[in-house]
């Protein structure tokens, strides 16, 4: 078992850092930090499928002295859908942003059970 964490460290360390990533999405009531757990496990999953995806002894994909054999290259799948996923984090991120800084102007805090509690006595 310890051996294969040893061999496996990549893999491991994305897992931690999506278990923090999760415990902190679900644990932290400041929207701000929420949001940070919410990158954190994003960036836990590229990290796991660049793991996968890179195959020791072998290049990037692009064919260098007539070598095309798939043999030499690593698959380009992987990255491209971590390339995919940085951008769509990007992009949700800026929208969750911003609608933190409206919630921020509306309601003067970031504590999710405040605002919720503001919410309620406004449907009142």
């Amino acid at each position: 078992m310890g051996a294969n964490l040893f061999i496996n460290y990549g893999e491991a360390v994305a897992m931690i850092l999506f278990g923090i990533g999760f415990s902190n999405l679900l644990l932290q009531k400041n929207l701000i930090k929420k949001i940070i757990g919410l990158n954190i496990m994003d960036t836990a999953t590229y990290l796991f499928l660049a793991e996968k995806g890179y195959i020791e002894g072998r290049v990037a994909p692009i064919v260098v002295d007539n070598v095309t054999s798939v043999e030499a290259y690593v698959n380009p799948v992987p990255s491209g859908l971590v390339l995919t996923g940085i951008v769509v984090s990007v992009s949700v991120t800026a929208l969750m942003l911003s609608l933190t800084i409206r919630l921020y102007r509306k309601y003067h805090t970031l504590d999710m059970d405040k605002i919720s509690t503001l919410l309620k006595k406004e449907d009142m």
